[in-house]
């Protein structure tokens, strides 16, 4: 089975801040699972807010859940208003539809698992994350 290394999950992260102070946006928080949902890594940079390591956890166990970007997730959800706080209570609210999370794939199709970022705008968030992703040699999405 392939399995997320910790030194690829740092990459990720590492990557990921790279881009952001490049974009200089605000103070960000980083978050790998692995492909079970469980906390690979985590950086929470000075001058977040205290939350950013549980919307960061929400938005990647979206990815997972779904096995799509949180951004597809609430696109898909848009349409049932009343599906994501269910699938929010099923997984004790670590649950978050909105954009700045990603799947981690490698080049068999395989999903080790997700990766988020959060502080900025959402939009900036997804930038970033990705950028990281694929930096460390892995693809966002299935196919």
């Amino acid at each position: 089975m392939a399995e997320l290394a910790i030194k690829k999950a740092m990459k990720i992260i590492a990557e990921a801040q790279k881009k952001a102070r490049a974009m200089n946006l605000n103070g960000m928080t980083y978050v790998v699972l692995d492909a079970g949902g469980h906390l690979k890594a985590l950086v929470r940079e000075d001058g977040t807010g205290n939350i950013g390591p549980e919307v960061g956890i929400g938005k990647a166990n979206a990815c997972l859940s779904l096995r799509r970007s949180s951004r597809e997730v609430a696109a898909l959800l848009s349409g049932n208003p009343s599906l994501a706080p269910a699938l929010g209570a099923a997984v004790q609210g670590r649950f978050l539809p909105i954009p700045g999370g990603v799947l981690i794939v490698d080049r068999n199709n395989t999903v080790l698992g997700a990766a988020a970022s959060t502080g900025d705008t959402a939009d900036n968030d997804e930038i970033v994350i990705i950028a990281g992703v694929e930096a460390a040699g892995y693809k966002v999405t299935l196919g």
